[in-house]
């Protein structure tokens, strides 16, 4: 919209003269909210673009690293002695959760738990004569991890296998 010019006022009067000023306002206005719905636009696609390099899995080296410190400070507190078997544990329990948090699960089977392919690896066999322990676990040997569906490392255990005897 073109400005008046001074002079023009004058010759105009007072309305034009706020008309004019109004148009310069609403202008403003306009850029301003121009400027913010682009900067508006650009976080929404810098969250967008956030997202799919989460689902991609773009944390997946640091969880796989997170992964293994977890693992060495649980076989650490294992091994430790008693004063620094804490120590280890709430290092391990502080990981676990930082894990948790990036979207990681720890796969830690007990014993007795069921075994499932999909996340466990069977290390080795051992023998049992009780029905009910067919197909679960005896032992850990060592924790897996999932990230989504995705199984990164399968968690080793040692599986009970029923002997039917014949």
């Amino acid at each position: 919209m073109d400005r008046v010019s001074p002079d023009a006022e004058s010759d105009a009067g007072p309305e034009s003269a706020t008309i004019a000023q109004v148009a310069e306002s609403v202008e403003d206005l306009a850029r301003v909210i121009a400027r913010q719905a682009q900067t508006l636009d650009r976080l929404v696609e810098s969250d967008r673009s956030r997202g799919k390099q989460a689902a991609a899995g773009a944390d997946l080296p640091l969880l796989v690293d997170l992964f293994a410190l977890y693992t060495d400070a649980t076989l650490c507190a294992e091994s430790a002695d008693d004063a620094d078997r804490a120590a280890f544990a709430a290092i391990a329990d502080g990981l676990d959760r930082v894990i948790s948090g990036r979207n990681g699960v720890l796969i830690v089977p007990s014993p007795g738990a069921a075994f499932d392919a999909r996340t466990m690896e069977a290390v080795d066999v051992v023998d049992t004569d009780d029905v009910a322990e067919d197909r679960t676990v005896a032992r850990l040997l060592r924790p897996g991890l999932q990230v989504g569906d995705r199984s990164v490392r399968a968690a080793a255990v040692i599986v009970r296998r029923h002997q039917h005897l014949t």
